[in-house]
């Protein structure tokens, strides 16, 4: 009973347009009601101790650290590095979209600000060498949401605070699903090229290609400190956040000199609205997360579930489909922050180990972005290239069924990210 009050207050909260944080509220107050129960200091104190954490701190500077690297030059000049490489390849300009959205994700972990970015400088470029502007859109949307597995990714800090799942772990586990991800792009994009014929870019010499790597050198080097201080464990996810802001920074104004005082305040401003966005929504969900383990949802969803918790690969199954579903109707960080403190303990119970785990629900929930109606990676890279939606759906489609196509392949072989995750963590 208490699951269906919980699923029933959420959804008509939703439905008359309550924004999600407040009917993460509002569930948590019925639920209260249901106990016989209401006390509006527990609401105010699970508020606030939602967000009460040291390792959330690492959100608001990854978020930061994007936009920056996007005002101080450093997204340019990786772009740049990308084509000298692969522009005179057959869809080179694709090929450069896709390594450029894997380098970009290992930067700031938020696929909206990576999607943005690269349609902003490369839709113009892919249109004056006769691109398909479906294609072309929908492959920056999809190339977007790497950003959420590949390390730093600001949804393994959510998850792994409210999970209590070492970061660091889930950082060193999306590697490999994440560079899949990528690959299986690469994959769709040289298929559909079969019957396109593009402009092809002139190869550029040796010696350009120098000067430009040369060029994008300080902007690529960011995920080798990032990466390489986690694994060497010189500092912690949110240090490493504080680290690539300061690093940004400094290239972006003293190397680049692109990043004046006032692109600074306008990333700033702009940072602090997304934060305060994504960190309401957290503290929200503390408090629905709270008055579920009261409640004992979590046991109700076991029981729901008791025929197949002996069985790990059919739980698995069960759970990513209700997550694909779900993410056709939500945003990611909702999803997350709705369904977490309910799946968590389902699979503790089954013995999944939970950084898989992990990895699988972000997967999930960031192929949720491409997926309409919601599908905010596809709405925001669809208005900054201004390309009607329903082209844009149509030509995400190729890619959206290669990203799916991976996360079955690691639903189906956990050992695409156990193994790899062992042997990076010296196991």
């Amino acid at each position: 009973m208490t699951l269906l009050i919980f699923i029933a207050s959420l959804c008509a909260g939703i439905a008359i347009g309550i924004p999600v944080a407040y009917s993460l509220v509002l569930c948590g107050v019925a639920l209260m009601l249901y106990m016989n129960f209401f006390s509006a200091q527990i609401v105010s104190q699970n508020l606030i101790l939602g967000i009460d954490e040291f390792l959330l701190l690492a959100i608001p500077f990854f978020i930061l650290a994007g936009e920056i690297m996007n005002a101080g030059g450093l997204s340019r000049r990786i772009i740049d590095v990308a084509v000298a490489f692969l522009g005179h390849l057959k869809g080179g300009l694709g090929y450069v979209a896709i390594m450029s959205s894997l380098i970009l994700a290992s930067l700031s972990g938020s696929a909206i600000a990576d999607s943005a970015a690269l349609a902003a400088i490369l839709v113009p470029l892919m249109r004056q060498a006769r691109y398909d502007d479906g294609l072309s859109v929908g492959l920056m949307a999809a190339g977007g949401i790497t950003a959420p597995v590949i390390p730093p990714s600001i949804a393994f800090v959510v998850y792994g605070s409210i999970a209590n799942v070492s970061i660091r772990e889930l950082f060193f586990a999306g590697i490999v699903p994440g560079i899949l991800m990528a690959l299986s792009l690469v994959a769709a994009w040289a298929f559909v090229m079969r019957k396109q014929q593009p402009q092809i870019l002139e190869r550029v010499a040796w010696g350009e290609r120098g000067r430009t790597m040369l060029a994008g050198l300080p902007a690529l080097l960011l995920p080798v400190i990032v990466v390489g201080g986690l694994r060497k464990g010189w500092f912690t996810p949110t240090e490493a956040a504080v680290i690539a802001v300061a690093y940004a920074t400094f290239v972006g104004a003293f190397v680049y000199r692109e990043l004046t005082l006032a692109k600074l305040y306008e990333s700033l401003v702009r940072a602090a609205k997304t934060s305060a966005a994504v960190m309401f929504l957290i503290g929200a969900s503390g408090v629905s997360a709270w008055l579920i383990t009261t409640a004992n949802v979590p046991q109700e969803m076991i029981r729901l579930l008791d025929g197949i918790m002996d069985n790990k690969m059919l739980l698995m199954i069960v759970l990513t489909i209700m997550l694909l579903v779900v993410g056709t109707a939500l945003d990611f960080t909702p999803t997350m922050l709705i369904l977490m403190p309910m799946l968590v303990p389902v699979c503790k119970a089954a013995g999944i180990d939970l950084v898989y785990f992990g990895v699988v629900f972000v997967m999930a929930g960031a192929i949720g972005m491409l997926t309409p109606p919601v599908g905010n990676v596809l709405n925001v890279v669809a208005s900054v290239a201004r390309t009607p939606m329903e082209r844009v759906i149509v030509g995400v489609t190729p890619f959206l069924i290669a990203q799916i196509l991976v996360l079955w392949l690691i639903v189906l072989v956990p050992g695409v990210v156990t193994v790899p995750l062992d042997f990076m963590m010296g196991r």
